[in-house]
């Protein structure tokens, strides 16, 4: 696949026209925009957060966040939309987990290096 060049109007440096064609696509974009803007929610990243070290039903992540179950719920289903949590299904209750993504790792370990905090050492799954 050949991409298209792009010439600018003005030429201020040979930098500009190289890094016009280095622009992700706007698919590539409106994905990393939907998910950062999901995590621009204090609840959603807490939530996000716990989920990039467990697998938990939503009944735990209410008690863990402090927040009503409904509450929670209204955020996995976001996070989920936006690609960053996956659900699994475990008889009559659902867990939810960080989804396996480059950028799902990406942005947890971004969130911790912002945030000056460490992974917990294993990562818990609901069967332990």
């Amino acid at each position: 696949m050949q991409t298209k060049r792009i010439e600018l109007p003005h030429t201020h440096s040979t930098k500009g026209n190289m890094i016009v064609e280095e622009i992700p696509s706007l698919d590539t974009i409106n994905a990393v925009a939907q998910a950062m803007g999901q995590l621009g929610n204090p609840s959603r990243l807490r939530i996000f957060w716990l989920l990039c070290h467990c697998e938990e039903c939503v009944i735990n992540i209410a008690a863990a966040t402090e927040m009503s179950s409904p509450a929670v719920s209204h955020h996995l289903k976001l996070l989920k939309d936006a690609g960053l949590i996956v659900a699994n299904r475990n008889g009559k209750e659902m867990y939810y987990r960080a989804a396996d993504t480059d950028m799902v790792l990406k942005l947890h370990h971004t969130i911790e290096e912002i945030a000056r905090i460490s992974c917990p050492e294993t990562y818990i799954s609901p069967d332990e």
